[in-house]
């Protein structure tokens, strides 16, 4: 594979994670039936993220260049069993999801969700995954004051067509 072309999607993704969900960027018309969607486009680079839930969620990022699919990243999991039906707490804990979605450097070297630690105040987030962005799988975890309140698995690479 084109180690620029890699560096180039890189770059891309990492500004299109930061400009939407991270950023608090809008919404836009969801393609898919129940889901909400983000998307952001620079040059011939397209990306959605389409998701659907609150409390309990799945997702999917696809990351489109020159009209092709050519990058994927499935996501899912949520606030754990003591904290479903919280409202309050679950917008708390994606306040600060986002926070730490924006920390690290994104654009620089390849991180599929957050940096491995972060931590605000009460709250504390880890990333551990293996990988590169050709292939990659990981989860995430979000603690308050210690306990485990929300968890996350993702995967997710290349798209390669013939």
């Amino acid at each position: 594979m084109d180690q620029k072309l890699l560096a180039e999607l890189n770059q891309f993704v990492g500004k299109a994670a930061l400009a939407t969900y991270a950023g608090g960027g809008g919404e836009t018309k969801s393609q898919r039936l129940g889901f909400r969607e983000l998307t952001f486009t620079e040059g011939d680079w397209e990306y959605r993220d389409s998701y659907a839930g609150f409390s309990r969620s799945w997702g999917q990022e696809v990351v489109w260049h020159a009209g092709k699919p050519f990058w994927n990243q499935i996501y899912g999991g949520g606030m754990s069993d003591t904290h479903l039906g919280d409202e309050k707490f679950a917008l708390e804990t994606f306040t600060f999801l986002k926070k730490a979605l924006s920390a690290g450097e994104k654009k620089g070297s390849f991180q599929p969700r957050g940096p491995q630690d972060f931590v605000d105040g009460d709250w504390q987030y880890s990333c551990v995954w293996s990988g590169s962005i050709g292939y990659f799988q990981g989860d995430e975890k979000i603690l308050h004051n210690g306990e485990i309140v929300f968890t996350h698995n993702f995967k997710g690479g290349l798209i390669l067509s013939q």
